[in-house]
């Protein structure tokens, strides 16, 4: 596979350096990515780049991940309209380390493409090999960085780059003004001491990375290259991976598989192309096949139902990548149960606690004393919560077929509920008639 041929037919080649084609079509080579620890989990968008280091390893190419110890203890200006809060440090290793476990997962899982097994990757059982920065610079004093460091870019290339102009109106400290040469030195380190010879990045980060290459060029004589992907943005200018909450996050905690599987089936229909080029692994033809699909459908074609089983084809795809097949069934239960016809009490038992918890994201939820417990059905509807206006109302439901406890029809009004009756002891699902659902926690 032709890397950089990938990423055009992908849309995802943004800038690249003079040579790199005929560099990499010589040898396989080692290339690394930056990811800075300033965030509790790994987030939708700096998945854009672990895309990238998979379409590498893919491609036959060595990747290595190098995550920013010490760079995420300084704050990247790039493109920022202010500067970062710095983190405490006990906050960051933190951060690292769990990125670290994140990433390692990624890749055990991120190379299966869907219906086709294994990859060459997975087949060779390849993971990128992971540095943090902070060994670069843990025993530097601060003589020895601007002796080593500081003296290999003048003040005018630094202050040329986009991303420092942007900041000089607004004000830029000389912390974040450093970065670019930490940036620098990193590409540095890693072309002398592993032979990395390629640094891959967003957008964003050109200026940061072709620091990089010069202090490759100015201190080691030799020929370094980049390459930077597009930031991806919605078709109305917002940026990738936000929601009205904040960000996608890559960890189930912080975002559920539920909400990560609705993500990409809510997705608007002219984002849908561009999604599938970045992030599916199925094969050229049935991705580009996919894309004509959604084109027309965008053209005025009534192809609606095809476009959602696209949109659906691609949600299983990345849920159970990231999430993994567990996580895949997850969210799609709670599909079904929220959205999905013929759901029955063996889906709803299926659920664990992760899926309860996405569910009282995205229905009625009422925080109810275990104390109660044993208690009546209709003076749980009515007098714990708001399911019926009063308990009168509570019985007519009951007896008209219309109240269901954890998807079984209760038909007595005299009817209890028990502690029997929780599910992983704590949740308990109402429905009152075809739409409308209630979870009751009990504390």
């Amino acid at each position: 596979m032709d890397f950089i041929a990938e990423l055009e037919w992908r849309g995802m080649l943004h800038q690249l350096t003079p040579g790199i084609r005929e560099h990499l079509q010589e040898a396989p080579r080692r290339g690394y990515i930056g990811f800075d620890p300033t965030a509790p989990s790994l987030t939708i968008g700096n998945y854009v780049q672990v895309m990238l280091l998979l379409h590498w390893m893919r491609a036959g190419h060595e990747a290595v991940v190098l995550f920013g110890g010490a760079t995420g203890r300084i704050g990247d200006p790039s493109f920022k309209e202010q500067e970062r809060d710095l983190k405490t440090y006990d906050e960051l290793d933190r951060n690292l380390a769990h990125q670290q476990e994140q990433m390692q997962r990624l890749f055990a899982r991120g190379t299966r493409a869907p219906g086709a097994g294994a990859t060459a990757v997975a087949e060779a059982g390849k993971q990128p090999t992971i540095v943090n920065n902070l060994d670069f610079y843990k025993d530097m004093n601060v003589l020895d960085f601007l002796r080593l460091v500081g003296k290999t870019l003048t003040v005018s290339y630094m202050l040329s780059k986009d991303s420092v102009q942007t900041r000089l109106e607004t004000g830029l400290s000389f912390t974040e003004f450093s970065y670019q040469l930490l940036q620098g030195y990193d590409f540095q380190k890693l072309f002398r001491e592993r032979g990395v010879s390629v640094q891959m990045g967003g957008s964003d980060q050109w200026g940061n990375i072709t620091s990089g290459t010069e202090f490759v060029r100015r201190n080691l004589e030799e020929k370094a290259y980049a390459v930077t992907t597009p930031l991806l943005t919605k078709a109305d200018g917002s940026k990738f991976g936000k929601s009205a909450e904040g960000n996608i996050w890559l960890d189930p905690e912080l975002t559920s598989p539920y909400d990560f599987y609705q993500f990409w089936l809510r997705t608007d229909d002219a984002d849908v192309a561009k999604y599938l080029k970045y992030f599916s692994l199925r094969d050229r033809e049935a991705i580009l096949a996919d894309c004509a699909t959604v084109d027309a459908h965008l053209g005025g074609e009534d192809r609606y139902r095809e476009v959602t089983e696209i949109k659906t084809a691609l949600a299983a795809e990345l849920t159970e990548r990231i999430h993994g097949e567990g996580g895949l069934q997850t969210a799609q239960r709670v599909t079904n149960l929220l959205w999905g016809r013929g759901a029955t009490p063996e889906d709803l038992q299926a659920l664990d606690s992760q899926a309860f918890r996405a569910l009282s994201g995205n229905i009625p939820t009422f925080s109810v004393d275990r104390a109660i417990l044993p208690v009546a059905l209709v003076d749980l509807l009515s007098d714990h919560s708001d399911v019926t206006a009063s308990k009168s109302e509570a019985r007519r439901a009951i007896q008209g077929n219309a109240i269901a406890v954890n998807k079984e029809k209760i038909g007595e009004a005299e009817a209890e509920v028990a502690a029997t009756d929780l599910l992983h002891d704590r949740y308990l699902m109402v429905e009152n008639g075809k739409k409308k659902r209630y979870l009751f926690q009990f504390q």
